[in-house]
């Protein structure tokens, strides 16, 4: 194993204070290739991210419990001119779900959604009585305050009554077709394809998240679902935006198009302990990277 050229600061929670079992693999060939990965925690104080070559963000769940620190965070990585994968200004845009709309504006399909005020959800749905209905903090994972019901229903009125006043929030139609044909995530290195898997929520919920009894299994889209994400990172360029080194485009078809849902480039995960070939793919990509750095910042070497 070469001696270690470079150091990766792998940014985590307190949560995970040791390396995910999804990226154990990846952190692996990292070493191989001489670069020395070190788990952080996102909102450790203590923690000097200077001493790095670069920071790449990965298990850093609960940003958005914590999304002012957050925020104040990524400025200071950009005071301390610090490299950060992806970079910090893609990591605030996608950071708020109104990117949605972004995204939009630049012709790509979304579900059908319109920001409300937590104050003023119920005069979001005052049109949408009888609809099956989705709403979703724009900052949150995981299905964090996330409800779904009949609006106008006596019991989609309670849940909402619970939902945080002081949070904005994306109201969405449910797409049944999330159930009955399930959610891609689809992964890009680069900008360019690697993988996907198809995730499915457990019989009688909407949630596709492991957490929440979804299941996820590895699959292979029709290539006119690739191009529609490789699309979608077309528009995020639109948008001015350097091209993410890694990328999840998660969406559903509906009635032959393919919709998205969510662009995920801060943390999401990726299904490499399956994809062996897929961390190897990601690892040479750090490190090519890496190796773009001006030589005089780098930490070894």
């Amino acid at each position: 194993m070469p001696a270690p050229q470079f150091r990766l600061a792998i940014a985590s929670s307190r949560q995970f204070l040791s390396i995910h079992p999804d990226d154990a693999y990846l952190l692996a060939v990292l070493e191989r290739l001489g670069i020395q990965p070190t788990v952080c925690v996102w909102n450790d104080p203590d923690v000097d991210w200077t001493t790095f070559d670069a920071v790449l963000i990965r298990t850093i769940w609960d940003y958005f419990e914590h999304y002012a620190a957050f925020l104040a965070w990524t400025y200071t990585l950009d005071r301390h001119v610090v490299t950060v994968i992806n970079d910090t200004h893609m990591l605030r845009w996608n950071s708020d779900k109104r990117y949605l709309l972004d995204l939009e504006r630049h012709g790509v399909p979304i579900i059908p959604t319109r920001v409300a005020q937590g104050a003023f959800l119920h005069a979001a749905l005052s049109q949408m009585d009888g609809h099956d209905v989705v709403i979703k903090p724009t900052v949150s994972g995981g299905a964090w305050h996330t409800v779904r019901g009949t609006a106008g229903a006596a019991d989609f009125e309670q849940a909402l009554a619970k939902l945080p006043p002081q949070l904005d929030y994306l109201v969405q139609p449910f797409v049944p077709e999330i159930a009955s044909h399930g959610e891609w995530s689809l992964i890009y290195f680069g900008g360019t394809y690697s993988h996907a898997v198809l995730k499915r929520p457990t019989e009688g919920d909407y949630r596709v998240q492991e957490q929440h009894g979804g299941s996820m299994a590895q699959a292979t889209p029709d290539e006119s679902i690739v191009q529609a994400g490789s699309r979608i990172l077309t528009a995020v360029a639109a948008l001015d935006h350097q091209a993410p080194i890694y990328a999840r485009v998660d969406g559903v078809v509906v009635k032959g198009q393919f919709l998205m849902m969510e662009l995920e480039v801060i943390e999401p995960s990726l299904f490499l302990a399956e994809r062996l070939d897929a961390a190897e793919r990601f690892a040479r990509l750090l490190l090519e990277r890496l190796q773009e750095l001006p030589r005089e910042t780098r930490r070894l070497g």
